[in-house]
């Protein structure tokens, strides 16, 4: 397993509340990934419906239901189980979000990267130019 990657403060994740929306590489090409506190744990996913590969959030960070209980694909209404991402209603059939595996310690939360999903990685600054 890939080393931790620190995604944010525990604190900011609150039981069942917005959901901390991040950025990832998904096969090389730029990605969206969320991670909400569901049952006092941690779960993670790509935003990516798994009927159409669509961000399913109806307003940034807002994944779940009016009840609170089950993650919605705003576009289908693709239902899915916040605690293992299974779908359980809608045109996902049986298909599942694609689980990002986190780890909170020491009042941080931290995401794994793994072969197929990875941290961006931003340009080091230029060099200042040379003098002599």
């Amino acid at each position: 397993m890939h080393e931790p990657v620190l995604l944010c403060a525990a604190h900011e994740l609150i039981e069942r509340d917005k959901a901390y929306v991040f950025d990832v590489l998904l096969w090389r090409q730029p990605a969206r990934a969320f991670a909400m506190r569901f049952d006092g744990r941690i779960v993670a996913y790509l935003n990516r419906c798994a009927h159409v590969p669509v961000e399913m959030d109806w307003q940034p960070g807002q994944f779940l239901d009016m009840d609170k209980r089950w993650i919605i694909c705003s576009i289908h209404g693709a239902t899915y189980e916040p605690a293992d991402g299974h779908c359980i209603a809608g045109p996902c059939s049986r298909g599942r979000l694609m689980r990002i595996e986190t780890l909170e310690r020491g009042g941080q939360v931290y995401w794994y990267p793994s072969p197929d999903i990875r941290p961006v990685v931003f340009d080091e600054p230029a060099a200042p130019p040379s003098t002599a």
